[in-house]
């Protein structure tokens, strides 16, 4: 019985507990695209990160990631059994991910 009566008091409170979860998200002053001077970025401002002392935790979660990825390339490139056609086809997709022309001489880099 009593267990009962739990379940009926927690299905009255889901709707209001939804409820709350889909509530929109505050209005922050200045963050209108109309109130910033022309030619100010974003960033300046409001929103204005300089003194941070990390980073934002996706650029540092990419940055491992490459890390990793770079390390496991200078394994590839320092190994003479390693065929050449499979380091470059490699080094052409880290390229790809870092958005600048890898070598094996980039990689030391990171």
């Amino acid at each position: 019985m009593r267990f009962s009566v739990l379940l009926f008091s927690v299905s009255l409170m889901l709707p209001a507990v939804a409820g709350a979860q889909n509530a929109a998200a505050p209005v922050v002053p200045g963050a209108d695209a109309a109130e910033r001077a022309p030619g100010k970025k974003p960033d300046e401002g409001w929103r204005n990160t300089d003194g941070y002392p990390f980073p934002a935790i996706a650029k540092t979660v990419a940055d491992m990631q490459n890390l990793a990825y770079a390390m496991t390339l200078r394994d590839y490139c320092s190994d003479r059994r390693v065929p050449d056609a499979f380091v470059l086809e490699r080094l052409a997709r880290f390229s790809q991910l870092t958005g600048r022309e890898e070598s094996c001489q980039t990689l030391l880099d990171y």
